[in-house]
């Protein structure tokens, strides 16, 4: 990192620093701790100078190195995971957004599976990503694409270019069917920009460059700076310039000028299979009987093979499709993207409704979102456990020091209205705060406001003392006469499990409402009118008022400084840890 601040200070400042090919030293020191400089970073010694992003997630100090980190991540991160201050590891293959750019990678080299090599399932993610409207910006990969000479002029190249060894066809297809803007790639220890290339069915051209090895005894180039513009900004004109000395795309024929060592090939009857985009198991083609859906035909409503296709075309999965079900749900009952899936997983109009915003609009709001854990600006470090379908986080300006928002991984408006499956997941979050509350002589009360404009839901969690727990209904129902409503009861045996299955039954969707599940389990319902002004801090400001903390209802005035936001986290993990449902 030397060099790479002074460059910075020189001719930058710079936003990030992308890594590609290995990332840590091919050996270890003596004993057991990180080789050289690698401990002064990972350890706090020395700071990494600016965000660092890193694909190269192989060699023999490796898994040693990044154990740790794997162990702690919990869902999924599409951004990288932080293994220290401003250093990430783009595990896996993603998009996510970097300062406006659209980014894809593809962490891992080729291999027989294990650490450090990627996977088909990361391979497969990207071919559904390829599918998505919109220009990716920039693809990194390890290993460089099999004939990215192709149709290059190569009368200058360095020798090494030219040698057979140490090309992926995975990446070259992959390459051809995403078309970045840009693609770097870093395992080759050369340097060489390619001539930019004309890509099929697309406007835009692509530039590759590979990478040298840091610190290259022949001083080829391993720091190469790049200023693009997003393609979400720029104009149509910008997007179809075609530079004077433009290639037709080395991926449109088979590659001639490089000869790729042998590699294991997919069936060459598996090509039917793109139009069941999300078939991770790759099924042969003759073990199709016709029941799979045809995923050209059903997001399309077309198919170019027609009758000789072998999979299945419904028109009631198209208008499904078309509602932006799921197409892994329509086709075997499942989603298997987890909930990184940004598509229903209902046949009924009401569960697909969160839906009906085009794709691209999904994505700029929740890329704003404060609660989308892709988003940059999530304030990760008040997240205390992560699960499949939801999260726990420590609130921001909370009212007491264990105050817990429960929140869907989903960009979900609320949570009485997400799929069925992890309902159960939310009952055993709920189960193990009750516990840590018990043990420290509180109850939990939870609470959500649904509304028109309600973007992410997050359902709160405050502690109150044992001792005030039974106030907390007489409470809510004098603030409600107050504004002039009533609460109607929903469950009136107490069983807070049932209350929230009749509550999900009932809610239609369209109406605002508060909810308060009280510590005896009762839950208290108000459904709000379009016209009511219902207030947005109604919940925490009655609890304020329980726990005589008035100065406390608004929930600005209790913001605190990162460094206290991060001790508290730390101090409710300790306590939290061996209640965690997802340790």
């Amino acid at each position: 990192f030397k060099r790479v601040k002074s460059v910075n200070q020189s001719t930058g400042p710079f936003h990030a620093l992308l890594c590609v090919g290995q990332f840590f030293p091919p050996e270890a020191a003596e004993g057991d701790s990180p080789p050289g400089d690698v401990a002064d970073y990972l350890e706090g010694r020395a700071a990494v100078p600016i965000p660092t992003y890193f694909t190269g997630d192989y060699g023999p100090t490796a898994p040693r190195l990044l154990s740790k980190a794997a162990a702690d991540a919990r869902g999924f991160n599409p951004g990288g995971i932080e293994i220290c201050p401003n250093l990430f590891w783009l595990r896996g293959s993603a998009l996510f957004n970097l300062h406006g750019l659209s980014v894809a990678y593809l962490s891992g080299r080729k291999g027989l599976g294990g650490p450090g090599c990627y996977s088909q399932d990361d391979v497969d993610a990207l071919r559904a990503l390829a599918e998505e409207p919109g220009i990716v910006d920039l693809f990194l990969t390890n290993e460089w694409p099999a004939g990215v000479v192709d149709g290059a002029d190569t009368s200058k190249v360095p020798p090494q270019v030219l040698d057979p060894q140490g090309y992926d066809p995975v990446v070259a297809e992959l390459v051809a069917e995403i078309k970045p803007r840009y693609h770097i790639a870093g395992t080759k220890g050369i340097f060489y920009a390619r001539e930019p290339y004309v890509n099929d069915s697309s406007p835009h051209v692509t530039r590759f460059i590979g990478l040298a090895n840091v610190g290259n005894k022949e001083k080829q180039k391993f720091i190469h700076a790049i200023s693009p513009t997003p393609a979400s900004t720029m104009s149509s004109a910008d997007i179809h310039a075609r530079p004077p000395n433009a290639t037709l795309s080395p991926y449109a024929a088979p590659a001639k000028s490089v000869h790729v060592e042998d590699t294991p090939k997919r069936p060459a009857e598996s090509t039917d299979l793109q139009y069941w985009r999300y078939d991770v198991k790759r099924q042969r083609q003759g073990q199709t009987d016709g029941s799979l859906l045809c995923f050209k035909y059903t997001s399309s409503g077309s198919c170019p093979r027609g009758s000789k296709c072998n999979f299945r075309h419904d028109e009631e999965a198209r208008e499904h499709c078309q509602r932006n079900v799921c197409f892994d749900f329509l086709n075997k009952g499942k989603c298997e993207r987890g909930p990184e899936c940004r598509f229903a997983h209902s046949l009924t109009e009401e569960a697909a409704a969160r839906d009906a915003k085009p794709r691209s609009e999904r994505r700029r709001v929740e890329s704003s979102c404060w609660f989308c854990l892709s988003s940059p600006d999530v304030e990760s470090h008040l997240v205390i456990s992560i699960g499949d379908g939801y999260y726990c986080a420590l609130a921001k300006g909370p009212l007491v020091p264990d105050h817990v928002l429960v929140i869907p991984v989903e960009h979900f408006p609320t949570t009485i209205a997400m799929p069925v499956e992890p309902e159960a997941e939310l009952r055993r979050y709920k189960d193990s705060l009750g516990k840590y509350f018990e043990k420290r002589g509180k109850a939990a009360v939870y609470f959500e406001w649904v509304s028109q404009q309600s973007r992410h839901a997050n359902l709160q969690a405050v502690p109150v003392p044992l001792s005030k727990a039974t106030n907390v209904k007489k409470i809510f129902h004098l603030a409600a006469q107050r504004l002039g409503f009533e609460f109607s009861v929903v469950n009136p045996d107490g069983d807070a499990n049932q209350g929230r299955e009749l509550l999900r039954s009932q809610y239609d969707g369209k109406s605002g409402l508060f909810y308060v599940e009280l510590p005896d389990g009762t839950l208290l319902l108000h459904i709000i009118d379009s016209g009511e002004k219902f207030p947005a801090q109604f919940g925490r400001e009655v609890l304020a008022g329980l726990l005589s903390m008035a100065d406390r209802a608004d929930w600005r005035n209790c913001k605190l400084s990162k460094e206290e936001e991060v001790k508290m986290v730390d101090d409710f993990k300790q306590g939290f840890r061996e209640f965690d449902p997802a340790e």
